[in-house]
């Protein structure tokens, strides 16, 4: 080989755990940060299937105005009663205003009754204040279209809150089928089922299905309300995702087939029938001998007794 041969230099990356640490993040602000886009990830080069932090992304967020604080603002959660205070509203107003779906969740937990709380970003609430066009909707009264949608019971806060979830985990998957999976897991079984019935393309889905909220031990009733949130619940939305399935899967489909088990040939002996006789026809074969009586009949024909005299 020439001595002069070019190797390109391999990309320095650390783990999300090495990147929140040096980056003066807790876990879930750095989950966060990559869920809306303020820190690139790449995938694992080594194999290992995870996400990985490039050191110049890290270099490019630490170089910049206020570091870490303008960070950790950025990423700063709040409730519905802290939310409202920073928009100088009453808790009333925000839960209407979060319920029409002007608020967006970023996050939720259940607290130590399994009831949802939903939280928001601060910087997010700051600016729909600021915005001129949202100045009827934090002071006086609730305009008579969106009261008709609040006596209608209308809240779209798990609804919008799946539509971020949907965007983020879409923007992190690499392959066709990874992006079909992740349709896939914001339906009910029933409805996957229905759209795709290949049950080798629904395996390819559940392969790449991902994982899911970690809220409670698997199978716990909060692990079950957390499953609850993240599949569709209203026809309209359930309609679109179906959609979007079927095209993703037709896409996935068309750039790599989902695996078959490989068909087994097998040879079957064909019987070998006798050939045809006809009356009067004789077997000239030999006949088989017939098999001896024993050792003692065997003897005694070898050595026969002598006559009596």
């Amino acid at each position: 080989m020439s001595g002069s041969t070019f190797v390109p230099a391999r990309t320095v990356t650390c783990t999300p755990s090495r990147a929140a640490r040096e980056l003066g993040l807790k876990r879930r602000e750095f989950d966060l940060a990559v869920h809306l886009g303020r820190i690139r990830t790449v995938p694992d080069e080594g194999g290992g299937g995870g996400r990985r932090v490039e050191r110049t992304e890290i270099d490019r967020l630490r170089t910049q105005d206020g570091f870490p604080d303008t960070l950790r603002e950025r990423l700063r959660v709040v409730g519905t009663a802290e939310g409202a205070a920073l928009m100088e509203i009453p808790v009333g107003r925000f839960t209407r205003l979060a319920r029409l779906g002007l608020l967006v969740p970023v996050r939720f937990y259940l607290n130590r009754y399994r009831a949802v709380v939903w939280l928001y970003l601060a910087e997010e609430l700051r600016q729909f204040t600021a915005g001129a066009e949202n100045a009827h909707l934090l002071r006086g009264r609730t305009p008579e279209s969106l009261r008709s949608q609040l006596a209608a019971g209308v809240d779209l806060r798990a609804r919008n809150w799946r539509g971020r979830q949907l965007g983020f985990l879409t923007r992190q998957s690499e392959a066709s089928w990874a992006r079909a999976g992740v349709v896939a897991a914001f339906l009910p079984p029933i409805d996957v089922a229905d759209v795709v019935k290949d049950p080798y393309q629904r395996a390819q889905l559940n392969r790449f299905r991902p994982a899911p909220l970690d809220h409670g031990a698997p199978g716990s009733p909060s692990a079950h309300l957390a499953e609850q949130l993240m599949t569709a619940q209203d026809p309209d939305e359930i309609g679109w995702l179906r959609s979007e399935l079927a095209h993703a899967v037709e896409e996935a489909r068309a750039h790599a087939p989902a695996p078959r088990p490989a068909a087994r040939h097998t040879t079957v002996p064909t019987p070998r029938s006798a050939p045809p006789t006809t009356p009067g026809d004789h077997d000239t074969r030999p006949e088989t001998p017939r098999p001896t009586r024993g050792l003692r009949a065997w003897l005694r024909r070898r050595n026969p007794r002598p006559a009596g005299v």
